[in-house]
């Protein structure tokens, strides 16, 4: 099955694979069912489904504070698809755009990409990603600026911790 949305994966330290072996972390039965689920393969996505729970991004930046799990990828990309009309499919699950698009909605998708940005990287950084963003005048230009936007969220701890929840909030609008 081929992986069409962005995802991050992360991978247990040798921190995370001591606890394994001599629990002497004292993690709570939850925060330790979810180390055990990390592989280095397994998505975000593939372990919220396996621990039956919707937010696990505390969960996921306590691992990672305390030293026991990293960041594997950034993003899981599928090599382009061709869409019956020429063009390349998307690398992420967008909804259909309203007919007519709601500029309402772009604006939103807009702001959301900027503000996240400054909030967890800085006013003064990816600042081609927030003029392109800002420059986008269609849902479309404003979704090539998704995957760079994703990066520069997951490259901060803070922005890594709720990337999933930051994630699914754009894809209500974008």
């Amino acid at each position: 099955m081929e992986e069409t949305q962005l995802d991050v994966i992360f991978s247990k330290t040798p921190k995370g694979v001591e606890e394994m072996e001599k629990r002497a972390g004292g993690l709570t039965p939850r925060v330790r069912r979810v180390l055990i689920m990390i592989d280095g393969k397994r998505t975000v996505e593939d372990i919220r489904a396996m621990a039956l729970a919707d937010d696990l991004s505390h969960t996921f930046g306590q691992l990672e504070e305390a030293g026991y799990i990293r960041l594997v990828d950034n993003v899981v990309a599928p090599a382009p698809r061709v869409q019956p009309d020429g063009g390349l499919a998307g690398i992420t699950s967008f909804r259909d755009v309203p007919d007519p698009p709601d500029p309402k909605e772009l604006d939103m998708a807009k702001n959301f990409i900027i503000n996240t940005l400054k909030i967890f990287s800085g006013p003064l950084t990816h600042l081609t990603i927030v003029e392109q963003a800002f420059a986008a005048k269609t849902h479309l230009e404003l979704r090539e600026q998704f995957g760079p936007w994703f990066n520069a969220i997951v490259e901060t701890r803070t922005g890594r911790r709720r990337a999933e929840e930051l994630r699914s909030q754009l894809l209500k609008v974008i």
